[in-house]
């Protein structure tokens, strides 16, 4: 016998309603400057009141790549992340930790303590914006300590969200990929060189002017002769006063492609994480509860 499907009007009705909020859902935009405030509660409950922080820099970055490299990374990548597993991604964010750049045009840098009390009232507002879970995605090699020094402090009061600092994981593969197609030596390869020069070659190539990368020096001068065990704050200057590190005329499209598409795939798996977390906020607010007063 022959079966096919009969729509009713009414059916046919109900199709087109499911269909309208299809595309909705598909249209409702990641970043929070984006959204309508009509959309917000509908974006709270798509994320799992989840929020994403993307934090760069503003630094030079050799004499070929902009200085908003850091920015531009930490942006593109939530935004092709979100587009896998939705979440909420806050506008650019740049005031992190630049003291170390500070001779060079373009760096903008804020006092310490101006800046971890920015991002602390930064986290307080998007949580009192509804959201539960921050995922801060940071792009700038001198930040990590005080992220993590920031987030080690989200213990010292009672909080009603969770905040997390996201750091990509590098498979053997993508990581022997990336090494066949670096053509600099990867030790010397940390600022402005050859594979960041290659991730914005890849997102923006419109902004990069390579051919002058060999104008300034990216070699390590060796300024600092002190053993291993120490560490002092002028290190970075000693070794690199050009605030370049590496050779980004070495730079491919291919290798930025490899490593940007690492990142986000593993982001992509990070926010799923994230969204499907429950024990976190529990086990933070059993802590507060145990407090001694």
């Amino acid at each position: 016998m022959k079966s096919f499907f009969y729509c009713t009007p009414y059916c046919f009705s109900l199709l087109l309603v499911f269909s309208f909020f299809g595309l909705q859902a598909q249209d409702l935009p990641s970043r929070w400057d984006e959204l309508v405030a009509s959309d917000w509660e509908k974006a709270l409950e798509e994320s799992n009141y989840t929020c994403i922080l993307p934090i760069g820099i503003l630094e030079k970055h050799g004499p070929g790549v902009p200085i908003g490299s850091d920015l531009i990374r930490a942006r593109e990548w939530a935004r092709l992340a979100t587009k896998e597993e939705y979440a909420v991604v806050f506008p650019d964010y740049f005031y992190g930790q630049i003291n170390e750049a500070k001779q060079q045009y373009g760096t903008f840098s804020l006092p310490s303590k101006l800046a971890m009390e920015l991002l602390v009232a930064t986290t307080d507002e998007i949580a009192r914006n509804g959201f539960k879970k921050i995922i801060i995605i940071n792009s700038h090699g001198g930040n990590p300590q005080m992220i993590r020094y920031f987030i080690q402090n989200q213990l010292e009061h009672p909080k009603d969200h969770a905040v997390y600092f996201f750091t990509p994981e590098v498979s053997q593969e993508t990581a022997q990929q990336i090494q066949e197609l670096r053509t600099s030596e990867a030790s010397g390869d940390q600022h402005g060189g050859e594979r960041e020069a290659s991730e914005i070659l890849y997102l923006r190539p419109e902004l990069t002017k390579l051919e002058r990368s060999q104008t300034e020096s990216g070699e390590n001068q060796q300024r600092l002769n002190l053993p291993s065990t120490l560490y002092t704050a002028i290190w970075w200057y000693a070794s690199y006063p050009n605030h370049y590190a590496g050779k980004a005329e070495f730079a491919t499209k291919e290798l930025g492609k490899v490593v940007t598409e690492n990142t986000v795939s593993s982001f992509v798996k990070a926010i799923q994480a994230v969204k499907q977390d429950q024990e976190t906020l529990e086990l933070q607010k059993e802590y507060f509860n145990k407090v001694k007063q």
